[in-house]
């Protein structure tokens, strides 16, 4: 008896895991806007808490709220942070998943990180980019200090 609760609650919490990442999204000439005049030049220096406790610091675009829709179109505010990621499909079906924190617009190029771990920009076109989405990947990093 003792399993099969333990089996049901584990089931319940992937179910709860899986399901609890809602996906928003933005226009591609919405996220131009937002990140109109957002360059390279004006980052500024966060540091970040990360799961395991460690403290990093890296330069983050200062965006301090998100303006996106939900999949039936209603406009959303969500408040970045450094666990927010961005998913961009371009016209190819090809998805590059950021760190919404970590972009910036050079012209016509998106440029971020990856990843948290390893360093490294990456780049695309935005006039490649035919979806936008974005949530909160929950993984728990928290900034400690927004300069």
């Amino acid at each position: 008896m003792l399993k099969k609760q333990s089996l049901l609650v584990a089931i319940t919490l992937c179910i709860l895991l899986i399901t609890g990442c809602v996906t928003y999204y933005i226009p591609v000439q919405s996220f131009k806007e937002q990140f109109q005049g957002i360059t390279e030049s004006n980052l500024k220096t966060v540091k970040v808490q990360g799961p395991a406790g460690y403290i990093s610091e890296y330069k983050a675009n200062p965006i301090e709220n998100i303006s996106c829709i939900d999949s039936k179109g209603n406009p959303i505010t969500l408040e970045a942070s450094p666990s927010i990621e961005v998913r961009f499909t371009d016209k190819n079906n090809k998805r590059t998943i950021y760190y919404f924190d970590r972009l910036f617009l050079k012209d016509t190029l998106i440029i971020g990180d990856i990843s948290r771990f390893l360093p490294g920009l990456k780049t695309l076109f935005i006039n490649d980019i035919k979806l936008i989405e974005i949530q909160d990947g929950h993984k728990n990093f928290k900034y400690i200090d927004k300069n």
